[in-house]
């Protein structure tokens, strides 16, 4: 069985690839239409990209916080966490400590029936024992738990002592994450920790996302390695616990919500803008106009690279961070800036590689792109990026920029945009979440198989 250090180490090295490939893979979202425009060669355009991916990833954490801690429970007991359940039943049964009689309050009546009629020698029936799990899954969302006279008596660091007088202030995620630490503390015998195998969950996660991202580039589908690794994260979690797992209010606002939304939004931004445009310079030549958005989209490839990097890079930031924060190394989830760095470089090196199957695409198949088409269509998707950003929302840098494009071919007319080639992508947008994730779902399995779990 390997340590938890080490399979924290096996998940940055992982996180690490994801990013590599996320750069290459999704290289066309900044490159594709400055390059199908002519106006930067291929070489020129990756580099300029490479270096705003980096910077551009070194702007926010927002993002990484969401995936870090708003997408997937890290802190829920299973019934496998009772170590020793008849000695935890004991305790509560007669509390002596003063933890054991703040636990005992807060058990439910079914739970507290149960525990009368525990006769205390025999194991505890699994009627008791899920109780006893769910009431200790109501325990630690509670801002109460920690007091200075209640933990006398248990060791905790310094970092848990400050943390458990700022419990109030607490998000509902780092709050349950801290008083499953504390109760830890209190009972090494009776609770395991779920530290060793959460870190499975994330390296199935990435190694599902890894899966599905090489092979939507090896056919040139521009699917979104943002929600390969959030579908990724979520089937490992469902297979490892059931759907409870997965913090579905936050993947509903967070990641479905602009997973229609942003795309949408890019559409109806390159249509608006390219309008715009259109009936702006509609009296100026046409080589006048096309010698002019030459040098703006330049400005605005620049913007949809930085923005590439605001918000794609932070995915791996916040998986990172997750697995500092579920294993203990970390007290809250705030990304270290060695992470930050090292998804950014990451990121940058992947994108010098270039994606150029994934380009022809972007840049050819859509619609036949011009300078001024490029320009609308990479201002829209940065503002959208940008703001998604703001907001911490994972949304993907690949719909974004294609739904720009599809509103800016749709604002000459309909018929100038490919929609079998639209119809494709978005059917590898809809499979790229249930894909992932059943392919995260399935490296669990094997990891848990070879004995990881254990």
């Amino acid at each position: 069985m390997l340590s938890v250090t080490l399979l924290v180490v096996l998940i940055v090295v992982f996180a690490l690839a994801f990013d590599y490939i996320n750069g290459f893979h999704d290289t066309a979202n900044a490159i594709a239409t400055v390059v199908s425009t002519r106006v930067l060669s291929p070489r020129n355009a990756i580099i300029m990209a490479a270096c705003l991916n980096f910077v551009g990833a070194l702007a926010s954490t927002q993002v990484a916080k969401t995936v870090a801690s708003g997408l997937v429970d890290t802190a829920r007991f299973q019934m496998v966490d009772l170590r020793q359940p008849g000695a935890f039943a004991a305790k509560l049964k007669s509390p002596a400590d003063p933890v054991s009689r703040y636990v005992a309050e807060w058990l439910s009546p079914e739970t507290a029936h149960l525990l009368v009629q525990y006769p205390g020698a025999a194991e505890p029936s699994k009627e008791l024992q899920a109780g006893l799990v769910a009431d200790l899954n109501r325990v630690i969302q509670r801002a109460d738990l920690y007091a200075a006279e209640r933990f006398a008596g248990v060791t905790l660091t310094a970092k848990m002592v400050d943390k458990g007088e700022k419990s109030g202030k607490l998000k509902p995620e780092e709050l349950a994450n801290h008083n499953r630490a504390l109760l830890e503390k209190a009972y090494p015998d009776e609770l395991a920790s779920n530290q060793h195998v959460f870190q499975v969950v994330i390296l199935a996660a990435l190694l599902g996302a890894i899966a599905w991202n090489l092979i939507t580039w090896k056919y040139g589908i521009p699917s979104s390695s943002s929600h390969a690794l959030i579908g990724g994260l979520c089937g490992a979690a469902i297979i490892h616990g059931g759907l409870k797992f997965v913090l579905w209010e936050g993947i509903f606002h967070k990641v479905l919500i602009p997973l229609v939304g942003s795309p949408m939004m890019g559409f109806i931004l390159g249509f608006l803008l390219m309008t715009v445009i259109f009936k702006t310079l509609s009296h100026v030549h046409p080589c006048r106009v096309s010698a002019s958005f030459r040098t703006l989209q330049v400005l605005s490839a620049a913007a949809m690279a930085f923005t590439h990097g605001l918000n794609d890079a932070q995915k791996s930031m916040g998986i990172i961070t997750m697995a500092l924060v579920s294993s203990r190394i970390l007290a809250e989830p705030v990304v270290p800036m060695w992470v930050v760095l090292s998804c950014a470089a990451a990121m940058a090196f992947g994108t010098s590689v270039g994606g150029w199957r994934i380009i022809k695409t972007m840049g050819h198949k859509i619609i036949r792109l011009e300078p001024v088409h490029g320009f609308a269509a990479e201002t829209s998707s940065a503002i959208v990026l940008f703001v998604t950003s703001h907001f911490g929302m994972p949304v993907s840098t690949t719909h974004v920029i294609s739904g720009s494009i599809f509103g800016v071919g749709s604002s000459k007319r309909l018929s100038a945009v490919r929609w079998g080639v639209a119809q494709s992508m978005v059917m590898a947008w809809v499979l790229t979440l249930p894909a992932a994730g059943l392919v995260a779902a399935l490296a669990y399995e094997g990891l848990i198989l070879i004995g990881l779990g254990k």
